[in-house]
Formats: C-alpha cells, structure tokens, sequence
C-alpha cells in the first residue's frame, strides 16, 4: 500500500514541480515572509528525520525484483540530503513548516522512497529541514533567497552534527544529496569534510541535480573512475542538444562525471550501460532507461525509453536524475564500500 501511494506522490511531484517551474517568472501576489524562522527541528525527537535506521520509514524500502537476497551493510553510512519538496504554491513562507505533513508527505513518498532507497545497502539518515521555498532559486529579491538557504543549511547542519555525536561511532560515511540537498550538500562537504580529518571517513559524496563550480573544494577530489573513495560525483541531466538558460550563463563548467562510466570522459555511453532505471513504478526496473554523454558540464540523454514516461516532451530531466541512474547508482555504491574496505 504505502508504495502504491509513493507511486501517486511521485507523479503528482512531478507534475507540480515542473508546473511550478512553469510559473517562476509570473508575479506573485503573496508576499514571502520568514514565518517559520523560530520553529526548529529537534533531531534528538525520530520525528525530525525522515529516514532513519532507527524508526520505519520508506528508505528501507526496497524494489520487488532486488528483494531475494537483499542485505543491508549495517558498518556504512549514507547522510541523504533531499531536494525541495515545497513549491511556490504550497505557502508564502521563505522555508517550509518542519511540522507540515503535507510536505513531509512529500519529501517520503517522493524523494525518500524514490531516491534514497538507491543507497539503502546503508544506513540512512536524512533529516527533515526548514527548506528553502522553490521560489528562491528564480528571485530577484537575493538577499532574502540567501536568508532562506542560510537557514535551511543551518539546520542541515545541526542534523549532521547530531549524527556525528549520536550516531556515527566511527563509521565510514556517504554524502548523496538532490537538487536544493546539493546545493547544501556543497557547503557541508567544505566544512566538514574538504581538507579535515573527517576525510578519512569518507567512501565518497554523490552531489546529484546541481551546479558544482570549478574549485569548489580545496582538496576534496572529484572521483576519476568507479572505485576512488574519498571523493565526488555529480552530474544533470538534459535532453540532447538543449541547454537551459541558467547554465548558459555558468561562469565556468561543472564538475560532472558520467553515471554509466563514472569518468568524466566526454564518450558517449549507450543505453546499453544502463543497469536499469526506477521511475513512477517504484517496482519495476526499467532497463536500459537512458544513454548519456557529457556535454560542457551538464549530461546530455537521448529521450529516455521506459513505459509511460513522463520525460517525452520536456528537455530539463532533473527530476530522473537518480532514478535514471538508479541501479548504476546502487551497484557503485557498493564497488565503492568494498573498495573502500580494502584501503
């Protein structure tokens, strides 16, 4: 039952995110406040985190096919940061009410039981935060869309610093993270992990769905092949031949890897690479879902093959950027591990 509704969430999410991004350019008549600024997560209450290995929740879910045999590596960690799950049509607040059952129904049945569960051989730990609203990536009014990342960072933070203290006992460590989670997940890795002992820990950060400029880490690497540890991926994902506005005005390219190669070679990887994608059927898997290529930092795709697909007529895949990828995903996670392991 809760992943035939995971399957209606996903698909309204995905509707209402590219209807909302249909609409960031029109004028808003609500004016946008900073309503939610005092009401902060507790992340010693299970309630504050939507996954978490220590209550049920949707990251253990696993797709029907991958089940026989299924065994999670309890020795590893993954810190999942979620993309935004509020809209500009769900409120007029900067950040989201930590206390909304209706966005945190969302960010469950969406990106948790669609996105994370590619990384659930692990523990996984992925906080509820007061995210900054959809709108504040297409604002003019900067100052404020700063305040709102600052505080959605704030308590990224705090939920990080929570585990270290409460849950990690030494463990080695995993970053993955979408789209707003990215842009969060960025800052982490500088002041956690970029140049600090707690390099050591790192199996590696799966920075997915955001720009990452040239020079965003002073020593952390990113990742040149399917086994480096201590290091990053990341990549976007777009039908051939488009460019989006916003990357065209990118100072420089973004850091990308291929998730079929896992290199940043610029060859094109056929479909046939493809181990198989998850979409609005959380399960059933997908083969050879999408092909990729990258192109001047962004990952270029032909139009993904899959029954149903939502991606047909659009040209930004930003939602399928982990669920194209899914078992790729899954199964470097755990080349990674064991790799890791050996060091």
């Amino acid at each position: 039952m809760a992943q035939r509704i995971g399957t209606l969430v996903f698909v309204v999410f995905v509707l209402s995110f590219y209807n909302s991004c249909s609409q960031v350019y029109l004028k808003h008549l609500n004016e946008y406040k900073f309503e939610n600024k005092e009401n902060k997560p507790d992340y010693s209450q299970l309630e504050y985190w939507a996954a978490n290995p220590y209550k049920k929740n949707l990251s253990d879910s696993v797709p029907a096919p991958l089940r026989n045999g299924f065994v999670k590596d309890t020795s590893v960690d993954v810190f999942f940061l979620h993309p935004t799950t509020y809209g500009i049509k769900d409120g007029n607040s900067w950040n989201a009410d930590i206390n909304s059952d209706t966005i945190n129904a969302k960010t469950d049945y969406s990106t948790i039981l669609y996105q994370a569960t590619a990384f659930n051989e692990c523990r996984i730990f992925a906080p509820r935060y007061r995210q900054a609203n959809l709108r504040a990536y297409y604002t003019k009014d900067t100052a404020s869309a700063i305040q709102a990342f600052d505080l959605a960072y704030q308590d990224l933070k705090t939920a990080f610093q929570y585990y270290l203290d409460h849950y990690n006992n030494g463990r080695p460590i995993i970053i993955a993270s979408h789209s707003q989670g990215s842009t969060h997940a960025i800052r982490l890795l500088k002041e956690f992990f970029d140049g600090k002992p707690l390099m050591h820990q790192l199996v590696a950060a799966y920075v997915v769905g955001m720009y990452i400029p040239q020079g965003s880490f002073a020593t952390l690497p990113l990742c040149k092949d399917s086994l480096q540890t201590g290091c990053f991926v990341g990549w976007r994902s777009f039908k051939k031949d488009f460019i989006a506005d916003y990357v065209q005005i990118e100072k420089s390219p973004s850091y990308i890897i291929n998730p079929l190669t896992w290199d940043n070679s610029d060859e094109y990887a056929s479909r046939s690479l493809n181990l198989g994608a998850v979409l609005t059927n959380f399960n059933h898997i997908a083969p050879h879902a999408a092909d990729a290529q990258i192109h001047d930092g962004v990952l270029w795709l032909n139009r993904p093959h899959f029954p149903g697909s939502f991606l047909y007529r659009i040209k930004n895949y930003h939602i399928g950027d982990i669920n194209l990828f899914y078992m790729n995903v899954r199964e470097n996670v755990h080349a990674r591990i064991a790799a890791f392991k050996k060091h």
